[in-house]
Parts: structure tokens; sequence; C-alpha cells
């Protein structure tokens, strides 16, 4: 009698396949994001919150973008999931076995990294930012669909080393996301005085308080820019434009010329900076060029020809 070679489930036929297809999907997402952030752009979005996302304190880990590191995480998936499918199995049978064993190892501790770290951003997203962001609810299907198929797409022998991997590796992955967003979350008193960074939630419609304190020469540059037309475009929930008002104090960036473009924002002028071109937050129009980005009050009184006092309190840390 002759015995019947049981066929291996489609799924396990497929899994490599789909895992690297998922992933490299993500790999592009969070590229473009990358450039997105580098750039200063505007990432096309059907709604505000791509914005508010990639301009919330957030955004960024370690001085970089975090779409950088997930861009990294998706890529590692994918050269887990192809690196054996490259090796010739008849001709070198054992090592793509043992490839085959440990990068499945790694494709299910990476994935399961991946998924808790993407159930706090959308934690963050529904209760801290309060916004509806695409790319960022497409990036957590994708970090749970590669955990599903790392669970699927083999049989696995020995679930004790499964479950064990999973709780150590979830564990060190929630430790290590509350340790990298403890200064955000948990803002001292200290920092909230004269700090450029917004604490707390910012007020619907209108943003964070500015508390910082202006001595004579920014307001002497604040009335300067008004008198020259220069226009400060901005959006109430951007962080960033919070770390302008904040560089300026509260009694010079009252003098300034300041355009809210979010459409629910307080005073909003939506259409006008629709006209000016204005890509992302928070944005100067000096002399009929837009400059982007946060800016330094030297930058601004350079660009403005500002030849007052220059003895400003508050140092942008990039400039």
């Amino acid at each position: 009698m002759r015995s019947r070679r049981r066929s291996s489930p489609w799924i396990h036929r497929w899994s490599r396949v789909l895992i690297a297809a998922i992933a490299i999907l993500g790999a592009l997402i969070t590229a473009y994001l990358t450039y997105v952030k580098f750039s200063g752009g505007s990432a096309a979005c059907p709604t505000d919150g791509c914005e508010k996302v990639l301009s919330s304190p957030y955004a960024s880990v370690f001085g970089f973008p975090l779409t950088l590191f997930g861009c990294m995480a998706y890529t590692s998936m994918a050269v887990f999931a192809l690196s054996p499918l490259a090796i010739n199995p008849e001709e070198q049978k054992d090592l793509r076995s043992k490839l085959e064993d440990w990068t499945w190892l790694l494709l299910f501790a990476g994935a399961t990294a991946m998924t808790v770290f993407s159930g706090y951003l959308m934690y963050l997203l529904a209760f801290k930012i309060k916004a509806l962001c695409i790319y960022c609810i497409v990036s957590a299907v994708c970090s749970i669909s590669l955990l599903v198929l790392s669970l699927i797409g083999r049989t696995w022998e020995d679930i004790g080393q499964l479950f064990f991997t999973a709780i150590v590796v979830g564990m060190i992955a929630i430790i290590g996301t509350l340790g990298v967003y403890a200064s955000i979350n948990n803002p001292s008193t200290t920092a909230q005085t004269d700090s450029l960074t917004p604490v707390g939630e910012p007020q619907a419609g209108v943003g964070w308080q500015v508390t910082n304190t202006s001595s004579e020469a920014e307001i002497a540059l604040a009335r300067h820019l008004t008198k020259i037309g220069a226009t400060m475009y901005g959006a109430w929930w951007c962080p960033h434009c919070h770390e302008q008002k904040q560089l300026f104090g509260k009694e010079a960036f009252k003098e300034v010329n300041y355009t809210e473009c979010a459409p629910d924002g307080k005073n909003s002028q939506t259409n006008l900076c629709v006209k000016t071109d204005i890509k992302s937050y928070p944005s100067w129009q000096i002399k009929g060029k837009v400059e982007p980005g946060v800016q330094s009050l030297e930058k601004l009184a350079d660009l403005s020809g500002y030849q007052g006092d220059r003895n400003f309190k508050f140092k942008f840390p990039q400039s």
C-alpha cells in the first residue's frame, strides 16, 4: 500500500509571502510619513487627524520621527519573512530549516512588540490626541495581521516557549513604551515654567495657554513683524505652533499678526490659508515668502530686517 504524503495547509505555504507583503505595505506607509515629517510638509489625508498626530509630542522619539522607527521595524519583518526563501532547500536543507525556525521566532516576537506598541498608540489617538488618523489605523491593522499570521503561519511544536516569549516581549514593549513617553505623560511642575513644550490638553479651538513672559526685545520684534505685514499661520491643536508662541511670550504674541487655519479654530480663516498655499504649521509669510516650521526669533529678525534689540529671552533648541 502506498503511503500518502499529507500536503501542508495553504496558509503554511503562503504565510511568509503574506507577512512580507504586509510588512512592505507598512514600510511604505511609514517611509512616506517619515518623509513628510522631515520635509515639514503635510500628509495626504481625508481628515486633519493625520496632521494632528504628526505635530503632536508623541510623534518624535529621541529627536527622530516615530515613523522612522516604524519603517525600520516593518523592513526587518519583511527581511525575516523572506530570507529563508532565498535558500535552496535541496542544496542547503539544514541551513534553511534552522533559519526558518529562528526567523519564525523573530517574526512572532517582532509582531508581538509591534502590536503592543500599536495598541498604546491607539490609546493615545483616542484619549490623548483625540484625532482620527487613517495611516495610524492602517499601521495598527498591519501589526495585528503580522501577529496573527506569525501564529497560524506554521505549526508550533512548543506552545510553552511561544507563550513565554509573548509574555517577556510584551512586558519589555510596554515598559519601554511607557518609559519613552514618561516625560510627556508626566511633566514636572518646573518643566511648565518658561517651557516651549505644551503641557496637558489644549483648549478646543484655542490651544494651549501661552505662559512665558516677554521682554522688551520680543515685543519690539513682534510689533516690527506686524508693521511690515508679516503673518504667522497655525492651528490651535499644533504643538509646534505653541512653541512658536512661547518663544515670543504672552505679551509679545498679542502683537503678532496670527491667522488660524484649523476649520474648528477661533476666528478661523481656512480659505486664506489655502489661498496662501500653507502646507504645514506653523508657517510664516514674510515679504511675500512663506517660511515653514518654528523659526527662532533671531531668524525672524533677519528675515524681516529687524534692527532693534535682540536680547531675546528664549532660544529655540534647533536654532
